[in-house]
């Protein structure tokens, strides 16, 4: 397609790079999921927006691909540094289900939050609970190996017997002995070893427990994400993608996982990216916090989940994200305009098979975008062509969205080139950025906010006493009403064929 480099920062060497793939015809990507002890909120989303951006961006770019993304419903507490207790087993209390209802309740829901967002499928799904007994045979593995030693309460990882432990985080090991911040029991040799395996209790049974050679328990959190990305990609892969937060403490874990079972200084993954947090007033979102945002909350106040997408395209990946209620309204009106510039274009370039070809991909899974993107840009012309080069040159440089958002926003309102061409380069940008431009209606963001609780029959008096009002020329009693049904949720347009109205977000 395009021979210009792709440049990705790699958190491993804190630097940008020329991605190099092992193998092209099949980049792998393992992706750090959720654990589905409670809805996903907006900060964890924006990671899987970033993966799905590079996602998008390799296959565009003519790379094959096989994703992998975890489900944890085992194993993580709630400090992610080996303190606390289990999230899934805390939620089961919480709510008074089995863990494994919880387990599929949250499942389904972040699968449809993905869905709404319009996040591509990964190629493999992964449940933890699906993999205990490769879970034991890898431990039994580095057991073997010496990287490994028995504590009251479970099976640890020595993590003096790798190379460099930590380097990923570029974390302060003396600093963290003198502070002698431990997890667990005594008697751990070093503050950074972690479990590996949790024995359970004498004198309690676990909600989750299988026996092992270091009695009944459950695997550590960190053990999972080694054992499943080797078993589907391999000792040595391309890309592993997560929150930043899992840089310091769950990724280093997963690296020394790697190098033990491996016998080597290979950390698994060549690259390490992460996504920076979505911040609410200078602090980043977080279920501990309580009265976290989802995409439901989003939903529930009128906003359609792709105007979140647009928000979260419209900062790099790698920095942190403000959210604001205002931000996200914006976000909406920019996708409007964006509709209804395409809305345009499609009218003046008319029917094209190629636009049903697209829309009948858009929800199969595992869809070649290549395919697409030499189906869509086929025609184009010199100048047409120049607008792909600005978007293979903003994806080339780590993921630039934003700078891509503005140039899309450019592209639609030029006058330079035909309806059809610029129809088609939305199309192509639209394979990265992923906001359905080409199947979304203006229209269909007009969605009644939960709070709305006026009926029809009630807006169309309202207009009606609004329009006789104006007959009248009392423009201040028509201004009022205006602004009453607006407090309401209802969005008020003035046209020749008289005034229609629409739902507009109405924040709780």
């Amino acid at each position: 397609m395009t021979d210009r480099p792709l440049q990705l920062f790699n958190s491993l060497t804190r630097e940008l790079e020329t991605f190099e793939p092992l193998d092209p015809s099949n980049v792998r990507i393992y992706s750090c999921g959720p654990t589905v002890y409670n809805y996903a909120h907006l900060g964890n989303l924006r990671a899987y927006l970033f993966v799905d951006t590079l996602r998008r961006s390799l296959m565009w770019k003519g790379y094959g691909l096989t994703h992998v993304m975890n489900i944890t419903d085992v194993g993580h507490l709630t400090s992610d540094a080996d303190e606390g207790e289990d999230k899934m087993e805390r939620a089961a209390e919480r709510e008074s289900k089995t863990v494994w209802d919880i387990a599929a309740h949250y499942t389904e829901a972040f699968e449809r939050d993905l869905a709404r967002l319009s996040v591509l499928e990964p190629s493999i799904w992964c449940k933890a609970t699906d993999h205990i007994q490769e879970m034991i045979d890898f431990t039994r593995d580095i057991e073997g190996g010496g990287y490994t030693y028995a504590l009251e309460d479970g099976l640890y990882f020595d993590t003096a017997k790798v190379p460099d432990y930590g380097y990923l985080g570029r974390l302060d090991l003396e600093g963290l002995e003198e502070g002698k911040r431990v997890a667990g029991p005594g008697g751990k040799r070093q503050p950074s070893d972690f479990a590996v395996w949790r024995r359970s209790p004498g004198d309690a049974q676990r909600l989750m427990e299988w026996h092992s050679p270091w009695g009944v328990g459950a695997p550590g959190w960190h053990l999972e994400c080694s054992v499943m990305s080797i078993k589907y990609l391999g000792r040595q892969f391309d890309i592993h993608t997560g929150g930043v937060d899992h840089r310091q403490v769950h990724h280093c874990n997963e690296i020394a996982q790697n190098q033990a079972y491996t016998r080597s200084e290979a950390t698994g993954a060549r690259y390490w990216m992460h996504n920076e947090f979505l911040v609410v007033r200078d602090r980043k979102m977080a279920k501990s916090e309580g009265g976290f945002l989802t995409l439901s909350t989003v939903l529930d106040n009128g906003l359609h989940p792709l105007a979140y997408r647009l928000f979260a395209l419209t900062a790099s990946y790698r920095s942190q994200l403000e959210f604001s209620w205002d931000a996200l309204v914006a976000a909406r009106a920019q996708l409007r305009r964006l509709l209804l510039r395409v809305a345009e274009l499609k009218a003046k370039a008319g029917p094209a098979d190629w636009l049903r070809t697209l829309g009948e991909a858009k929800y199969s899974k595992g869809a070649s975008l290549s395919y697409l993107r030499e189906e869509i840009e086929a025609p184009l012309g010199e100048a047409a062509r120049s607008w792909v080069d600005k978007l293979d040159a903003a994806i080339g440089d780590d993921l630039a969205t934003p700078r891509a958002l503005a140039d899309l926003g450019e592209l639609v309102e030029s006058k330079q080139l035909s309806p059809d061409e610029r129809l088609r380069l939305v199309a192509t940008y639209d394979l990265v950025l992923g906001l359905d431009l080409l199947t979304l209606e203006a229209t269909d963001l007009s969605l009644k906010p939960k709070a709305a609780t006026i009926a029809e029959a009630e807006i169309e008096a309202a207009i009606a006493e609004r329009t006789a009002a104006r007959k009248a020329k009392d423009f201040a009693a028509a201004d009022a009403l205006r602004d009453a049904l607006l407090t309401k949720g209802v969005a008020l347009m003035d046209g020749p064929e008289g005034t229609a109205w629409a739902w507009e977000p109405l924040i709780a």
